[in-house]
């Protein structure tokens, strides 16, 4: 599994476990009141950990795209046509602005990054 997708699979097992211990307290049943604040307590602390190491593979992303000796916006014109622009420029990596990464590196326009000049 992804990391992303195994994020969710954590998070919607949590919900599961909430609501479940929601329903032990309303019944007042101590031996599965314990047994899912235990699993609730398990689960945020896997999650926290995902996430943790979610951080740490996209700052080293983030790392790798800074070190690259060039980078520039990307005009409309290329835009219009990336298939053509990546396979010209030998390892040419994109990053738009609404994406995790763009919003990290802060950029406003889509811009891409290559070990050469293009």
């Amino acid at each position: 599994m992804s990391l992303k997708n195994d994020i969710q699979h954590h998070h919607n097992r949590l919900d599961t476990a909430k609501r479940k211990l929601d329903s032990a307290k309303a019944r007042g049943d101590q031996e599965m009141i314990t047994k899912f604040t235990d699993e609730v307590d398990q689960l945020a602390k896997k999650i926290n950990s995902l996430k943790g190491k979610q951080d740490y593979n996209m700052n080293k992303e983030r790392k790798s795209l800074l070190d690259m000796p060039f980078s520039r916006e990307i005009t409309k014109e290329e835009q219009a046509d990336l298939g053509k622009l990546k396979k010209s420029v030998k390892g040419l990596v994109i990053v738009h602005p609404m994406t995790k990464m763009g919003k990290q590196l802060r950029l406003d326009v889509m811009t891409g990054f290559a070990p050469k000049k293009f």
